[in-house]
């Protein structure tokens, strides 16, 4: 809900400054998921207040994964992301690819646009635009941006801002405001040990697909079903069970991902909100079995499932990692149950040999 969003923002947002935070990057997913409700535009609007800033900027692009914004339109590859499977989401159907929009709906604070005109020749002159919106009563910029390069320019000019709202892309523009240069030890991780799972919650083609690829090298593969879970059946101990008896010959994969039809079916049953809230529920549970059970490399694909299962598995800091597709490193962190190399994949984000090739990079 927006309201829980808020409150764990504001939460995460004391905690940086207490830290001596000097920028607050708030990154949503790059295909902007959310509905007129939120939760990026109430998130927004809460981080500005609590900073006191009435300026901050909006852009998902993220090129090395095939998001651009254009005149205010978000592009997945070559197609508006209403058109690009989105539009299925469910539980935040995209249905129009228009940012400024999109953004307008879910926020008090009026919304304007940084164009590729300007994103294209330097950094003074989208700080100009911005001057310019600013003098104009405009909160909240969509910034164009379709290459890395229309990110690295756009990096010094928002030096000054005490926010930043973006995807992930943004952020190779900004080390270098700070000082910060790369180093190699950056992504090193403790070596890896333990068995190795993989649970899916998201219906995205992507993760289609990646679950077809695995299903088809033979591996061990079990599909979770929201009527059954509906109807009270322990979907979840039956999972565990299944997968105990598989684990020590290799990953094997718990998945909840369907077609979007088949999707719709479930949620005329049980409704939207309480169906996705089943089965994140499942996964995050059947994770935390997983590591109970010794696995100690897991893949979760899935947004929201990925939030879900952080929550189930108590962990409050991880430590970045070496990356496995653009956006989708490794990375670790400790669980009450002992310390795990975990990665949460967009679902929309990864090759198609995403699942079999995730544990080779570590």
């Amino acid at each position: 809900a927006p309201a829980d969003a808020v409150a764990q923002s504001l939460q995460a947002l004391r905690w940086l400054q207490a830290q001596g935070a000097r920028q607050i990057y708030f990154k949503y997913c790059s295909t902007f998921d959310s509905t007129a409700e939120g939760n990026i535009g109430p998130v927004t609007e809460a981080l500005m207040d609590a900073l006191g800033t009435d300026f901050t900027i909006a852009t998902p692009a993220f090129p090395d994964n095939k998001r651009s914004v254009f005149k205010g339109y978000l592009f997945v590859g070559d197609t508006l992301l209403n058109e690009s499977g989105m539009q299925n989401h469910p539980l935040t159907p995209m249905t129009d690819a228009n940012l400024v929009r999109v953004m307008q709906a879910q926020t008090r604070r009026p919304v304007g646009l940084i164009d590729y005109s300007v994103v294209a020749r330097d950094a003074a002159a989208v700080q100009q635009r911005m001057a310019e919106l600013r003098t104009q009563g405009v909160g909240v910029a969509v910034v164009d941006a379709v290459t890395n390069d229309d990110l690295l320019r756009l990096g010094p000019a928002l030096k000054d801002l005490p926010l930043v709202t973006a995807g992930s892309g943004v952020a190779i523009g900004l080390p270098q405001n700070f000082g910060i240069r790369p180093s190699s030890q950056a992504s090193a991780l403790p070596a890896a040990t333990g068995r190795q799972a993989i649970v899916s919650g998201s219906c995205s083609l992507a993760t289609n697909r990646q679950v077809a690829a695995f299903k088809a090298t033979g591996r061990p593969a079990l599909a979770i079903d929201p009527i059954q879970l509906a109807s009270g059946e322990d979907v979840v101990a039956t999972a565990l069970a299944w997968a105990e008896q598989r684990l020590a010959d290799g990953p094997v994969l718990v998945y909840s991902t369907a077609e979007a039809g088949s999707v719709k079916t479930v949620q005329s049953q049980l409704g939207v909100a309480e169906a996705g809230a089943m089965v994140e529920r499942a996964i995050a549970a059947i994770a935390r079995g997983l590591v109970e059970r010794g696995v100690r490399q897991l893949v979760v694909a899935g947004g929201e499932t990925s939030g879900a299962c952080v929550q189930a598995l108590e962990i409050t800091q991880m430590q970045i990692g070496p990356q496995i597709d653009p956006g989708v490193p490794w990375c670790h962190a400790h669980t009450p149950v002992g310390p795990v190399h975990i990665t949460l994949k967009s679902g929309n984000f990864g090759t198609d040999d995403f699942f079999t090739k995730a544990f080779g990079a570590l």
